[in-house]
């Protein structure tokens, strides 16, 4: 995983999120928002349980932001799993005591796959890393590119 740059403008140590329709992939910044680690998916199941075990992480890591995938389409547009990303944003930020960010994910899960690939893991342990590496690359983009960031707000 590359490491990030640049001044950061946001609280870290900063969790990433990326909402498949079975797993949610989790990532961690440090500290000082230079090394990302990636953690193990956790299971989707109801929005309170997910709630609970997001919230769980933001207080075992200290994590002062929460960046979640937004599944955009290749041209930009908004899709269901996009839409569904945004619902699922507002409720995090309504319901968590940290900010929350929305930060583009276009073909994170696919550079992830080579990621893993090219580090030398097979095809099931590619399988299991995926959603977490896919969360890694979004919050190495977050921490990076400023222009793509996007505040969800709380109301």
């Amino acid at each position: 995983m590359e490491k990030p740059s640049g001044k950061n403008l946001f609280g870290a140590p900063v969790i990433a999120l990326d909402l498949g329709e079975k797993r949610v992939g989790v990532a961690v910044s440090d500290a000082l928002a230079i090394s990302i680690r990636r953690l193990d998916a956790l299971p989707r199941t109801s929005w309170k349980q997910l709630l609970r075990n997001v919230d769980n992480l933001v207080s075992s890591f200290d994590a002062q932001t929460v960046v979640i995938g937004l599944p955009l389409q290749l041209n930009g547009s908004s899709g269901d799993a996009a839409r569904a990303a945004q619902r699922a944003a507002k409720k995090f930020a309504q319901s968590l005591k940290v900010p929350v960010y929305l930060q583009d994910e276009r073909l994170t899960s696919r550079e992830a796959e080579q990621d893993l690939r090219a580090a030398g893991h097979n095809r099931a342990q590619v399988s299991s890393l995926v959603d977490s590496e896919a969360a890694a690359v979004i919050l190495r983009d977050f921490l990076v590119d400023r222009q793509e960031r996007t505040p969800v707000p709380r109301s």
